[in-house]
Parts: structure tokens; sequence; C-alpha cells
């Protein structure tokens, strides 16, 4: 594999001084290998899991055909043009076939799932069927075929249904549980290290000193990993020491696919944390353009990749989602399309923006006369985690663009579709 600065200084448009959001996504996963370790767990642990073979049917599922409705199995070739007079010969029920087979002028009572009994191709529904004595009336206008459903027709065997690099879901452990299938083939969770660095963070539970704050970011970047499922190795808080820094460094990379840390990449901030990363891995410094979240460092120490986010509070948040999610979803094997979806909503107030940089406003997308609208939560300072608690959204407002005046359409990403 080529270095991390060779095969990102081969994109276009690379600038380290001046990148693009989509420039700097697209030369984080260049320059990605997703992890290769697999392991054999129970269904039921499979949960939120990436799957790691082919889920191949060794069975017909439904494995006979089967009434989708309760009523009546019938011969299509019996009926006539009018009403049809049938002598009901028994009846099925899901798990208790009807025993024998149906001739001329027959039918069977049969419940949904039931078999279809030997010599019918065809369910009429009880509603409309009436009782005339011993018989069975039909109507007229049924269809053949109506009300059945055939063996493999939700899943055929020998044919793949699951590939791998898909996200077991609740429906995919019900699918696979169909087939008889007890353990699945998933790939090991991707193992994340991460850590906040600086002298002026204090641990929750302690009191603060003169100019101390407590380090927030560790537990967002918490309930961000968490849910994507991965394994965590937290690390605490580093200080800004080049021994004790590089300790961290060395102990994540050692640990870890992929380390996280906060702080510490902004312009003007101690020369040694550069010279350290340079001196334990290739890693680049970017300033991105984009608001909030301009610096960023990404690279590799060992095989370990390493995304050295912003110190303040909401930029971690908006660099992780657009960058980070992304890069950890490919490094776990992921396939399917995990992209964040973006909703076009018009703003209902002006929104203020400078053309030439890509901006995430958080946002309340709300119903207003029947219509999906989107505002502001207020101040948007890259300080002020209290603007992401109160959003439901980010209002993404493209590179080119400029001021937005109401009414016109905006980008949202919902929140919830971040995890």
């Amino acid at each position: 594999m080529s270095g991390i600065l060779e095969t990102v200084s081969c994109l276009d448009g690379y600038d380290p001084n001046a990148l693009r959001v989509d420039k700097a996504a697209a030369a984080i996963r260049a320059c990605l290998s997703p992890i290769k370790g697999t392991e054999k767990v129970p269904v039921r642990e499979s949960l939120g899991r990436v799957l790691a073979e082919d889920i191949v049917p060794s069975i017909d599922v439904p494995a006979h055909d089967n009434s989708a409705m309760d009523g009546y199995a019938v011969r299509f070739s019996d009926l006539q043009p009018g009403e049809t007079a049938l002598s009901e010969v028994g009846s099925a029920f899901a798990g208790r076939p009807f025993d024998g087979r149906v001739g001329p002028g027959e039918c069977v009572r049969l419940m949904t799932g039931a078999v279809m009994p030997p010599g019918t191709d065809t369910v009429v529904i009880q509603e409309v069927v009436r009782k005339n004595g011993d018989k069975v009336v039909i109507p007229p206008g049924q269809k053949k075929s109506q009300n059945v459903r055939y063996a493999g027709e939700d899943l055929e065997a020998g044919s793949a249904v699951l590939k791998p690099g898909k996200r077991l879901g609740p429906a995919e452990l019900g699918l696979i549980a169909s087939l008889g299938i007890g353990e699945v083939a998933v790939k090991r969770k991707l193992r994340v290290a991460f850590f906040s660095t600086g002298d002026e963070l204090a641990s929750v539970g302690t009191a603060l000193k003169a100019g101390e704050v407590y380090d927030s970011n560790r537990y967002t970047l918490y309930g961000m990993l968490a849910r994507l499922g991965v394994e965590l190795i937290d690390l605490g808080v580093v200080r800004d020491d080049p021994a004790e820094l590089e300790k961290a460094f060395t102990k994540a990379s050692a640990q870890a696919d992929a380390v996280i840390t906060t702080g510490g990449v902004s312009v003007g901030e101690a020369d040694f944390v550069k010279q350290l990363m340079a001196k334990l891995g290739e890693v680049l410094f970017w300033k991105i353009a984009m608001r909030p979240g301009r610096p960023m460092a990404f690279g590799k120490i060992g095989s370990s990749y390493l995304f050295g986010l912003p110190g303040n509070p909401v930029a971690v948040m908006v660099t992780f989602y657009q960058f980070v999610r992304d890069a950890l979803l490919h490094l776990s094997g992921r396939s399917d399309d995990y992209a964040i979806p973006l909703l076009k909503v018009p703003a209902s107030q002006p929104l203020r923006k400078v053309a030439g940089r890509t901006e995430y406003q958080r946002g309340i997308l709300f119903r207003e006369g029947g219509e999906w609208k989107v505002r502001i939560t207020g101040q948007q300072g890259s300080g002020v985690l209290r603007s992401m608690s109160e959003a439901n959204c980010f209002i993404v407002l493209e590179h080119e663009r400029g001021k937005v005046e109401a009414g016109e359409l905006v980008s949202v990403q919902l929140l919830d579709a971040l995890g």
C-alpha cells in the first residue's frame, strides 16, 4: 500500500490549507483498508454486526405452497361462470395439513399458513362464500392461484439472500433464523481508542481550578462511537506533555484499528504535537473549508488510522459525523449504503452564510401548516454544545452557497440518522 501522503496528494484539487469537505472525505476514503478478522456468533448476538459470509438457504422459504388467507382451497377448474357449489371434505391448519387429496367438486377449509392440499390451486377467502346445507357456495369472479404463497417465494434454496458487508438488523436476524441457521460469521468489532488532550481539562466529579473546564468531549465521543457498535478503548485525558502524549499515541495505536483525539490540531498549538505525530507515523494536518471544524489531522501510526479532531465541542461532533463516521463504517467492512440522507426543506428564516466553505448549522426541523420547515437553534458558536442538544438536524449549506433567504430550500441531515 502506498503512503498516506502519496495517496492523498494524487487527488485532484488537494490543498491542505484550504481543503473542501468533499475532497477531505475522498482523501480519507482513498487511504482506508477494511479490517479482515471474522468470528462466529449466535444469531441473536449478531444484531448490529457486519456480515462476513454469504447466507445461502438450504431450504425453500416457505417450504410448501400455502394459503395467504383464511378460506377454502379449491380446484380452479371446478369453478363455473356463475356460482359453484362444492363439498367440504376436510380442513387444514398451519402445521396440520389436510390428510388426503381433493377431487372434482370438493374443497377444503383452511387457515392462513396452511399447506395447500394436493389437487388444489386456488384459495377463496371465507368472507365471500356462503354455506348452503352441506355445500360451500363460491361466487363468480375468482382468479386462478389467488391467495396462494408458493414454496420458495420468499427465499429460494441455493440462492444467496444476504451478502458480506451487510449490517444485520432485526429483519436480517429473522431471515437467518427462518433458514434454521443458529450461528453466523461476522466481522470482528472495529477497535477504536480515543482520548482528549489539554492541560485545561478536568475530570467530571472534581472541583474546577482556575482556568479549567470539564472534559465533555470524551463523553460526546463515547456516545457517538457506542451507537456505531465498535469496541471502545477510553484512554482518558492526556496532558500537553511530549512524553505523555507519545506514550498515549503509542499505546492507542498498538491496541486499536483507529485512534481519535480531540484538541491539539489548531494553528498556534504547541509545535511538539505535530512533531510527535510525524515522529510516530505519517500524519497530515488540514485546514478544511468548513464551519465549524476547520482544523483536522488524519494519518496512520503503525497500522492504526488517526483522526485528530478540533477541541471545541460542536466542532468535534460535526467533524466526527462528516468524516470519521463514514471512515469507521468503511473500516468495519460495511458495503451497504450508509450515506447520510440529505432532505430538502424550506428555511423558515434568513440564514447567514459566506461562500467558499461548507457550513453545518444546527437546526430544528418542524411542521407548520402541514409543511416541514427548518430553523436554526440560535447561537451557532463551535463551543456552544447546547446547540447540538437542542437540534434535531444539521442544516448543510454547500461550499458555493451564500446567504439564504426565508423560503429557500436547504439541505438537512437528520441527527437520528447518524447513529
